[in-house]
């Protein structure tokens, strides 16, 4: 099996996802930025005076997933949970305006939509404020919410969990999601909040961070070696993991080392960053569990899925935000066949 990814084959790959749908579950959250100067310092308090200066939204968490493959041309559905609010209308319009369909976004009488506000003041960020209720999702919208799931789940090729430790993501949604998923025979990814303490057998996908791996592994994470595949500590971990939790594929992000691929029976993949300038990591993740899904939902290998997500991620941190990445970039990220 090809180690390497040429941008012919990646091009085939987006081709061929372009005639798929998926499905994005989970926590979603309208990003709110205010950006100013700062000139002074108060005198009420020792702390900086922001000058307004403008102000734009973004959607995130799993609406951040949703938007990432819709800006790879990618049919895709979402699901979760709003208010009956303004950022919830403010979020539809920001989705619906980027093709995510919205029509699984349920509102809930009791929830408000998470938004969360970040004043930002010369590219960085001063404070964030959290509006958000994080009580585990009722009983009676959980049903709904399978309910909307399963009326599309035949025309899907994956799914994919975004759990943000908002609530939406609770140990009864998540057997629901396995028992369909295995019952239709769709590939289903999640990236994990270790916090949560769910029971994450039996996925297809599990995306964790190098400090999410070490929680979920419940490892100590002592030492760091530069190289991947010659950390213990690292390799313990991934071996923990792929042994209790049994995913088809671990993929372990690693920041400025890249990627570690994992899976059982097979030696572990050391893909390396190709970011060239890094300037917000913030929805990285997002980016590669999209990209990763959606490529394999095109017949992709993993590797092959590592890859082009790698490429994707390495794209999106040089941007500010959290931003997507478009076929035409990620395409250009390729060297000529």
């Amino acid at each position: 099996m090809s180690k390497s990814l040429s941008r012919r084959r990646a091009r085939q790959i987006l081709a061929a996802a372009a005639e798929t749908h998926l499905l994005v579950v989970g926590d979603v959250m309208l990003d709110q930025f205010i950006w100013g100067s700062v000139a002074r310092i108060s005198p009420e308090a020792p702390v900086p005076v922001v000058d307004f200066n403008r102000e734009s939204y973004m959607p995130g968490g799993a609406a951040n997933v949703a938007r990432n493959l819709t800006a790879l041309e990618i049919s895709t559905d979402l699901f979760g949970a709003v208010g009956r609010d303004d950022a919830a209308s403010h979020l539809k319009s920001l989705l619906k305006s980027q093709h995510v369909g919205c029509r699984g976004l349920l509102a809930s009488e009791t929830r408000p939509t998470s938004l969360k506000t970040r004043i930002v003041a010369h590219q960085q960020q001063v404070v964030r404020i959290d509006r958000e209720n994080r009580d585990g999702l009722d009983a009676r919208l959980t049903k709904r919410l399978v309910g909307s799931i399963r009326a599309q789940i035949q025309e899907s090729a994956a799914v994919i969990v975004g759990d943000y430790g908002k609530g939406v993501v609770t140990q009864p949604l998540l057997e629901e999601l396995k028992a369909l998923c295995r019952r239709h025979g769709v590939w289903l990814s999640l990236d994990p909040k270790p916090v949560h303490h769910l029971d994450l057998s039996g996925l297809s996908l599990i995306t964790p961070n190098r400090k999410e791996a070490f929680e979920l592994a419940k490892v100590p994470d002592e030492t760091r070696n530069p190289n991947p595949l010659a950390d213990p500590n690292l390799m313990q971990a991934a071996g923990r993991l792929l042994e209790e939790l049994r995913p088809a594929v671990l993929l372990i992000t690693l920041g400025e080392l890249g990627m570690l691929l994992c899976q059982r029976g097979q030696p572990p993949f050391h893909i390396p960053t190709v970011a060239q300038e890094v300037f917000d990591v913030s929805g990285a993740g997002d980016t590669v569990i999209a990209t990763f899904t959606l490529a394999i939902a095109a017949g992709a290998s993993p590797i092959e899925a590592a890859i082009l997500s790698n490429h994707a991620a390495g794209i999106v941190v040089g941007k500010i935000g959290t931003a997507t990445v478009t076929p035409e970039e990620l395409l250009a990220s390729f060297k000529p066949a």
